[in-house]
Formats: structure tokens, sequence, C-alpha cells
């Protein structure tokens, strides 16, 4: 499947992994008039219709991972931030929020590699993966309220199911920027590494999912996701029909009987 056009990130793959690095490193990564949105967006919808993809890694180029607004159009109300209310609210619903319904709907696991600042929408595109590895060099802060605006982007919503209520409350209201180690004690970062080791650690989280049965995968990472708003019942029925095309895959079978004789698994995707 051919691999979707992008504008301000480049997108490599190997053993199952893409990697996507955003190339914005003139504006620090910024996420509001740089296509970077749409390039996030579009590589996720191909993650989810390409069988031959397991995991897509996130991380920026050059010294930040994403600096989130563009500060100067918020003040010149352009851009991203011009308009009527009603315009840019439709702005907003159009454009940014794309993201986190993207990422939150994304079929197989999401890393974000944190290799320097992530800040407001930044700090919030983190957030909505699945798994955090920083950079010692990152720092993260969800800083709108300093700005005389929300999380725009639905990061209150991210925050909170991450960190808890009170924690996420703390962050959002006094807009204060974390470094990594706070970040890691806080659970925003699962680890911190050297910045030499983050993508070789990224890489090797991420290839260790890759080598799981791809449809396995996909509907463990379905089952997570399922699991925060469905009732016990509901989620229970829902574990016996995705269990029961499990059993009858022929990936299955492979990882059973490569099981028992004590060798390395070779899935089909089936």
């Amino acid at each position: 499947m051919d691999a979707p056009k992008l504008t301000a990130s480049s997108l490599e793959i190997e053993s199952r992994v893409a990697t996507l690095t955003f190339d914005r490193d003139d504006v620090r990564n910024e996420l509001t008039g740089t296509g970077l949105v749409n390039d996030i967006v579009d590589s996720v919808a191909w993650c989810n219709r390409n069988a031959e993809i397991s995991v897509l890694v996130m991380t920026g180029a050059g010294s930040a991972f994403s600096a989130g607004g563009n500060i100067k159009d918020m003040r010149d109300r352009k851009g991203s931030f011009g308009g009527t209310p009603v315009e840019l609210q439709d702005t907003y619903r159009r454009g940014i929020q794309q993201m986190p319904l993207a990422l939150h709907g994304a079929e197989i696991p999401l890393i974000a590699a944190v290799n320097g600042p992530a800040i407001g929408a930044g700090m919030d595109l983190a957030c909505m993966c699945d798994l955090r590895i920083g950079s010692t060099k990152a720092r993260l802060g969800e800083t709108f309220i300093n700005l005389g605006i929300i999380p725009g982007d639905g990061g209150a919503w991210f925050l909170q199911r991450l960190i808890g209520y009170q924690r996420a409350a703390e962050l959002t209201l006094t807009g204060r920027i974390v470094g990594a180690e706070e970040a890691l004690q806080l659970g925003i970062l699962m680890e911190v590494v050297e910045p030499d080791e983050l993508m070789p650690r990224a890489l090797e989280l991420a290839h260790s999912i890759a080598a799981k049965p791809p449809v396995t995968t996909r509907f463990t990472k379905r089952l997570l996701k399922m699991a925060q708003r469905e009732q016990l019942q509901d989620f229970l029925d829902l574990c016996a029909a995705l269990q029961s095309m499990c059993h009858h895959t022929e990936d299955h079978l492979e990882a059973v009987n490569a099981f028992l004789e004590k060798r390395s698994a070779v899935y089909l995707c089936r």
C-alpha cells in the first residue's frame, strides 16, 4: 500500500514499525500552520488500513517534539486563529481536533518518543499516544491557561485519564512546565533515557510489540480502548467475540506451536 503524501514530516517503515518524524524544526514542530496535523491524521489512517503495520512511533526532528500552536498567529488573530467566533470554532473542529479523533481511533499501538519540549498541544499529542518515552531533554507543559485559552484540542480529556483528575487539574490550572524526571514520576512518561538512546529504545519497544501476532495486536488495542468506556458485561461480550476469532486465526496456531516447539514464530497476518 502506497504511503501517504506528507508535507511537513517523513515516514519510515521497518519490520512492521512505522516511524513518523516531524520535520519542521524551523518552527519547533508547531502543529498549527505547518501541515503536521494533516500528516498525523493521514498517517494514522494509513496505518489503520495497512495490515503490514503493527506500531506507529512519533517523534520530532531537531530540538523539540512539538511547541504546539503559533503564538504570534494567536496575537495577530490569523491563520488557524483568525476569523469570527463561529469561523474559529469550525477551524478547531475541522483542524486540530481531527488529531485527537484520529489518535483515539488508531487501531495500532502509538508510541511517542518525546525528544524535547512538548508544550501545549504538543504535550497533548504525546498524551494521546499509548506509550511515551522521553529524552532527558523533554519538557512538558499544559500551558494554555498562560495564554488565556483552554486546551482546545481535547487535552483535558486525555490528561486526567492518564494521571488522574487532581494532578491533571494542577498542571492545567497552573500552566507550569515539568521536566522529564517529574513527568516520569507523574506517570506522563513511562521511561526517561539519554537523548542518544531515545529512538533506539522507542524502536526496541515498538519492534517487541510488532513481533507479536498482528491481528491479535490490533484486537488487543481495541479492547484496551473499549475497556475505558464499556460496562463490564458489554465488555465481556466483546472479549468473547474477539477471542473466538483469535482462536480461529492461523497466527494463533503458529504461536501455540512455536511455544510448544521452543522456536520463534512466523506470523502470516491472518
